[in-house]
């Protein structure tokens, strides 16, 4: 078994029998098992040990049935930890009381008599949980440091331009609300930017936000990144479970496969998923944005993205309107990230001269925020004068053609690091500097992309 599967377990049974006979079970596959015989002792040693998971029984008096006891446990663990990660367990005939367990906010249930493969699967899964929402929370610092510098200082998507107004008011509505959106724009217009701000003004804040780049992931994986995958070495936490009580992000979601069109639709309609290799579906609780660079008369034609998932996934429409549509933003974001990239990298702040700023306002950047904030963090780098001049920024009028071409590649040169700087500009620049797609088409890994692109200074 992988060591990523492996963790410490704390199971809480009043039988001493099956608390040994688990432990013995779950130690051959690689956990560390701490047990205990009621939920008091069972809270003392949370208290003392990190745990990874919990495996809580649901009755411990004599002759209890109504699972009472179990749930008043689960809630105060949950309030010890309101991370933690909880799978009761329960007699086949208490179906009904883990139902009201997994409301109550625990991760998953086991029923008894249980297979022990199944069983191992299962404590594999809730570790697997665990570790993700470890993850989710050490990023949400990160997330908060995407969001300042994307956004205004109070927390406001920028630039003054009526659409943008338009855009921010639309959010500001819509953001309370369990709705699921779609966000339609161009590559670099900031739809996952929308999407964080959607989350952070809804109900969900406090939970996960998951993205995933479904143009980015080879189709044969699709679907246990979705949905996950048990059994087995594989063993995967699938985006679905990962985004629970949060919000999962679904970027280029036109290019799902038909196939996985169906499964998603079925999923965001019973509110559950199964895992590839699972015998029964799990139950999640998500909000679903998505989001697509496609023409919006290409998504919707016939014969295209399915029309019932469509329906589900744009109860409300948001629209985020490429940068050339609203060039009095320009200097706003432009100075923005100034500020930003020069306290990012302990540089000066100082201002753009009126040729520098008159390009910026001229360029019709057809990789959008993205590749003017792409320019600024280079200008912030490299520029070495008392301001910041055009010639500090690449700007797609001096490489190519309005359509932001990076220009016919020099006849004859054979220089090796000059072809590839050519290529590179004309992947990014293709793909609206995004960089996971520029990256696919290059034959390269994203950080042997970003790699190259810091050599050539692009």
């Amino acid at each position: 078994m992988g060591a990523a599967s492996t963790g410490r377990i704390l199971f809480i049974d009043d039988d001493a029998d099956v608390l040994t006979s688990v432990r013995l079970l779950l130690t051959r596959h690689g956990f560390e098992v701490l047990t205990a015989t009621s939920p008091a002792e069972g809270l003392a040693l949370m208290a003392g040990a990190a745990v990874d998971a919990v495996l809580l029984d649901l009755n411990f008096s004599r002759e209890a049935k109504s699972g009472e006891e179990g749930l008043r446990c689960l809630a105060e663990i949950l309030a010890q930890d309101p991370q933690a990660v909880v799978v009761v367990v329960t007699a086949h005939s208490g179906v009904n009381i883990a139902v009201a367990a997994m409301r109550a906010g625990a991760s998953d249930f086991v029923t008894k008599p249980w297979s022990n493969e199944r069983l191992a699967a299962t404590v594999r899964t809730a570790v697997e949980l665990r570790r993700q929402r470890r993850q989710a929370s050490a990023v949400r610092a990160e997330t908060a440091a995407v969001v300042e510098h994307a956004l205004g200082p109070d927390g406001a998507i920028l630039g003054a331009s009526p659409a943008m107004t338009r855009l921010r008011a639309l959010v500001a509505r819509a953001a309370p609300t369990d709705a699921n959106v779609l966000v339609m724009g161009e590559n670099g217009t900031g739809k996952e930017l929308v999407a964080r701000a959607l989350h952070q003004g809804s109900t969900r804040a406090a939970g996960p936000f998951i993205p995933v780049d479904l143009a980015a992931i080879p189709e044969a994986e699709l679907e246990a990144e979705l949905f996950g995958r048990h059994g087995g070495e594989g063993e995967r936490l699938g985006r679905f479970a990962a985004a629970h009580g949060g919000t999962l992000f679904l970027d280029e979601v036109g290019a799902l496969p038909s196939k996985l069109q169906v499964k998603l639709l079925s999923a965001i309609e019973r509110r559950q998923v199964t895992p590839v290799g699972a015998d029964r579906p799990v139950p999640v609780d998500v909000r679903i944005v998505a989001a697509s660079n496609l023409p919006r008369e290409q998504l919707y034609s016939e014969g295209g993205f399915r029309s019932d998932l469509l329906y589900r996934l744009n109860t409300v429409e948001v629209a985020v309107p490429p940068l050339r549509d609203r060039p009095g933003d320009i200097l706003e974001l432009a100075r923005h990230y100034l500020r930003y990239y020069a306290r990012r990298y302990g540089r000066p702040e100082k201002p753009l001269s009126e040729a520098a700023a008159a390009a910026l306002k001229a360029d019709r950047w057809p990789g959008n925020v993205r590749a003017l904030r792409h320019a600024v963090e280079r200008a912030v780098i490299l520029s070495d004068g008392p301001v910041y001049d055009e010639a500090d920024f690449p700007l797609a009028g001096r490489r190519g053609p309005e359509t932001g071409g990076a220009g016919e590649r020099p006849g004859g040169d054979l220089n090796l690091a000059r072809s590839e700087k050519w290529l590179i500009e004309q992947a990014l620049q293709r793909h609206a500097y995004n960089v996971s797609h520029a990256a696919r088409d290059l034959g390269l890994t994203r950080a042997a992309l970003y790699r190259r692109m810091e050599k050539h200074g692009l």
